[in-house]
């Protein structure tokens, strides 16, 4: 049975419809993940649901522990990750409730955020040139259509560091920059998903008009909460639909994106770092 981890943002805090459902505490190496993960059977798949920002809501995007969270999937065997992310849209033709299958990211966080699992003794460089899942990305864009919702099969998801809105003149300038959508949460949660050798990929809900359309009436905690809830429904219909069906069988490269990236010599390794990452790394160790 496959192992899906399905990574919930603003307003979808918890899956229904899962059955053998128990959640599980996972304590790692990076601290404590947002929040217990709850595992159960959807469809063929089993369902390893983590709240990015916790059940509650009490996390911040730039206080989220994204390899704690990262770390704690790959141990529980998750090989897929679907990233479900609330947005603001930087187009017209992406209207608040629809849907954005991303396929590139731009890295605007700035607080430092921790975004390798490759440091203090042990260095790899992995390519992001191509940070989201082909295969992933066909079934998402198949299963979010049969959802009925409008959806956008590409598009350019740009984080920053947030928690607050943007200005009009960065909503703009992220719009020069070739993005389509906005959001605080996806980096450097890709490039570690990517590093840990999972298949990954956002499912980007559209809220708003962030704040670049100035006869709009500028992006607010009312005006999201409105759209995610309907999003939110949505989004649930999606994953179920996702969980019934059959894989793609295109062939990627996300679970040996990192078998060329160590640089650092096996033997320089210190035993503490093996051990620390073997979940991510030990089949390299071996060799």
């Amino acid at each position: 049975m496959r192992r899906i981890g399905i990574i919930g943002g603003s307003g979808l805090y918890q899956m229904e419809g899962l059955t053998n459902r128990h959640e599980i505490e996972i304590e790692t190496p990076y601290g404590s993940p947002s929040d217990s993960v709850l595992v159960g059977t959807l469809g063929d798949c089993e369902l390893c649901f983590l709240p990015r920002h916790g059940r509650t809501h009490t996390i911040a995007p730039n206080e989220i522990n994204f390899r704690a969270n990262i770390y704690a999937l790959k141990t529980l065997g998750v090989e897929t990750i679907v990233s479900v992310s609330a947005v603001g849209s930087l187009r017209q033709h992406i209207a608040p409730g629809d849907f954005v299958i991303v396929n590139q990211f731009i890295d605007f966080t700035r607080s430092g955020r921790p975004s390798t699992f490759f440091e203090k003794g042990i260095v790899g460089h992995v390519s992001m040139a191509d940070p989201v899942c082909p295969s992933l990305r066909k079934n998402l864009i198949e299963a979010a259509t049969q959802t009925g919702v409008n959806v956008h099969t590409t598009g350019t998801y740009i984080c920053m560091e947030g928690p607050q809105f943007s200005s009009r003149a960065e909503s703009h300038v992220y719009r020069q920059w070739g993005a389509d959508v906005v959001g605080m949460t996806n980096m450097p949660e890709a490039k570690l998903a990517r590093e840990a050798e999972i298949c990954y990929a956002t499912v980007a809900l559209s809220t708003d008009y962030d704040c670049w359309k100035e006869e709009e009436e500028a992006v607010s905690v009312e005006m999201i909460l409105d759209t995610m809830h309907r999003n939110v429904v949505n989004a649930k219909k999606m994953l179920e639909i996702f969980a019934h069906m059959a894989p793609n069988q295109t062939a990627c490269h996300c679970q040996e994106a990192a078998r060329y990236a160590i640089i650092t010599p096996r033997d320089a390794i210190s035993e503490e770092i093996q051990a620390k990452l073997e979940p991510l790394y030990g089949k390299y160790f071996a060799i």
